[in-house]
């Protein structure tokens, strides 16, 4: 039973081929397949984040194994639909921003955790992934069914998703400064220049490489 989350991460990041490999084509029938492979992928995030809540917390492995799959199955099938030969398809360099939003937010909490900090998911992070789940099956699917074309259905969702995206990703920034800002202020000691100088060099020697 523990092992359970780790065991849904794990058969998330699996997927990931069969995934491309179904976007690979961009007809109608492999789309549909893709997206039927997107979704059962989706469940196994909500599920394992069920199963990880109900037995008490997430392992250090979870942790790191969760959001790992998240970013490589987002990234891969961004990727994909960016480069499919079909038209439309999604802008290249919004695919940029949306990697470049979660490689930084992704370097940001490794800096947060080595200062000590625990940085959660918020709010907005947690809209935007909801936002961008729905974006990408729709765009996966691409074509009209039901008179829904699902091209624009994705386009609409992804655009909100990049804007919640941004938005949370430099209210993660401003909570990390204030941290580090504050916690510059406690570590540096009363006294004369002299002394808040060789602490300021004591501490850099200590922290090491930045991140």
């Amino acid at each position: 039973m523990p092992g359970i989350p780790n065991l849904l991460s794990l058969l998330r990041i699996a997927l990931i081929p069969f995934l491309i490999f179904c976007l690979a084509d961009t007809g109608p029938g492999w789309s549909l397949l893709a997206a039927g492979i997107f979704f059962i992928a989706s469940l196994t995030d909500f599920f394992d984040g069920y199963v990880a809540r109900r037995q008490g917390g997430a392992t250090l492995l979870g942790t790191f194994l969760d959001p790992l799959a998240d970013k490589l199955i987002v990234t891969a099938t961004l990727v994909m639909l960016a480069a499919a030969d079909r038209f439309p398809r999604v802008p290249a360099w919004l695919v940029v921003v949306v990697l470049a939003r979660e490689i930084a937010v992704t370097g940001l909490r490794g800096v947060a955790a080595s200062e000590g900090m625990v940085l959660p998911a918020d709010r907005l992070g947690k809209y935007k992934t909801l936002f961008q789940i729905v974006a990408l099956h729709g765009l996966i699917v691409h074509y009209t069914y039901f008179h829904i074309n699902f091209h624009v259905m994705g386009m609409y969702f992804l655009w909100i998703a990049v804007g919640l995206g941004l938005w949370s990703g430099i209210d993660y920034h401003v909570r990390v400064g204030r941290h580090l800002a504050g916690t510059s202020r406690k570590t540096r000691p009363a006294g004369g220049i002299g002394s808040g100088v060789a602490s300021d060099a004591g501490t850099t020697l200590r922290r090491g490489t930045p991140a």
